[in-house]
Order: structure tokens, then sequence, then C-alpha cells
């Protein structure tokens, strides 16, 4: 989910540009249906870019008995 931020913010500004740029077109609600969905995709994927941040590697070490 991390990698797909930078695509769902791009979205997220052409579909609300699209949808809410006073077109006088049908599309245009299901522009705005697409600008609140990838946006709250965008934001979900931004907390979890933050929250879950990669640990370092952990090496498993043997233990002899």
């Amino acid at each position: 989910m991390k990698r797909f931020t930078l695509p769902f913010l791009i979205i997220a500004v052409i579909t609300g540009i699209y949808g809410f740029g006073g077109f006088d077109l049908w599309a245009t609600e299901a522009a705005r249906i697409l600008f609140l969905i990838s946006a709250d995709l965008f934001v979900v994927s931004l907390f979890a870019k933050f929250l879950f941040k990669k640990s370092p590697k952990r090496v498993a070490q043997q233990v002899k008995s």
C-alpha cells in the first residue's frame, strides 16, 4: 500500500480538477466519486507509509544445545 501513495495523489488531483472544475458533463458525478475514493486511499496509504516504517532486518541466531 505504501508504494501507491503517489499514484493515488495524482488520480485524486486529476479527478478533483475534472469533477469540481465546473464542467457540465454527465461524467462529473463519476469523477467526484472517483476523487473521493482516491483521496481516501491516498490518506490511508500516507498513514501506512509513516506508521509502518521498515524495521531493520533481524538475523536469527542459532542456539546450540
